[in-house]
């Protein structure tokens, strides 16, 4: 999954008309993070497929995909713009490495039988975000802030107690993305230019894997069933159709109403590993996703008064 927090794509130009317009951001922000939400049901019907070059074929059709509509809408000046400065060059191959790493272990843990996991990794990247901001940028918290931050780190402590090891599947999926939403606030470059910048300065080590992937026998093109050639090659309208969808909806609704629906996708992945694919969900896993929920509430709640007061 690679959703952007509510902070970066939209950034200060998010608005809350009313009406129509206000009705269809809704609806594309809740079937954005719905459909987030549902990619594990993809991601599992590739499981035999080596999880490095799924994201490899992941970059390259999102490629395709992206460079297409750029050049439909004859945008391809914006691309070339950012790869003659060398700072956007830096800062977007930055976040791109972060963006894979972030989809690496994400498909590799739903793969390997942890949908939960992964699902508290994204339940945890607005505290994330939060705690970035006070180290990284220096940004002073308030005091509902800090209890948000103490209550997810207690539920991490629970889970470290109940698993006997760190949920590092869940602690990298909420610090790649809480870096790459750091990286990507920083970022000049709209939603659609930047993905097309990022997923072009690694499309060429995504290339040179697949095509080594293929020489030494162990590519999946030509070697896997018609229907996941179908999803192999669908793996660019998988990355891009949400995030347009995203960033349509950021624009046209209030950035409160943004931050509450990005649960939707983890709350939805949670229900597929408990009822769909049957993970354990003990007693204590349940306690350490309390103490989370516990704090996404706090967080959520003075988000709101926030914004009231302003």
């Amino acid at each position: 999954m690679s959703a952007p927090t509510p902070s970066s794509p939209a950034g200060p130009n998010v608005v809350a008309p009313a009406g129509s317009s206000a009705q269809a951001g809704a609806l594309a922000a809740t079937l954005c993070y719905f459909l987030w939400g549902l990619v594990p049901l993809y991601w599992t019907q590739l499981s035999a497929i080596n999880p490095l070059e799924l994201i490899a074929h992941r970059h390259v059709w999102s490629l395709v995909f992206v460079l297409g509509l750029l050049g439909a809408q004859g945008r391809g000046g914006e691309v070339r713009a950012a790869l003659s400065s060398a700072r956007a060059v830096r800062t977007n191959f930055l976040s791109a490495t972060l963006l894979t790493a972030n989809w690496l272990v994400y498909v590799w843990g739903v793969n390997t039988g942890h949908v939960i996991e992964t699902s508290l990794g994204y339940f945890l990247v607005p505290l994330v975000n939060v705690a970035a901001g006070r180290f990284v940028l220096h940004e002073q918290l308030r005091r509902l802030q800090w209890a948000a931050i103490a209550l997810a780190a207690a539920g991490v402590a629970v889970m470290i107690f109940q698993l006997g090891r760190p949920p590092w599947i869940a602690l990298v999926i909420a610090g790649t993305w809480g870096g790459y939403s750091l990286m990507r606030k920083q970022s000049r470059l709209g939603s659609l230019t930047g993905l097309t910048v990022e997923t072009l300065l690694l499309a060429p080590f995504a290339v040179a894997f697949l095509l080594w992937q293929h020489h030494t026998g162990a590519g999946a093109l030509g070697r896997v069933s018609f229907s996941q050639h179908v999803l192999v090659l669908s793996s660019g309208v998988i990355t891009a159709v949400p995030l347009l969808l995203f960033a349509f909806g950021a624009r046209r609704i209030r950035l409160s109403t943004l931050g509450l629906l990005q649960y939707l996708a983890p709350s939805v992945q949670l229900a597929l590993g408990v009822w769909v694919y049957h993970e354990a969900f003990s007693r204590e896993r349940a306690t350490s996703f309390a103490f989370i929920w516990a704090g996404l509430a706090l967080y959520t709640a003075d988000s709101l008064l926030a914004q009231r007061k302003r």
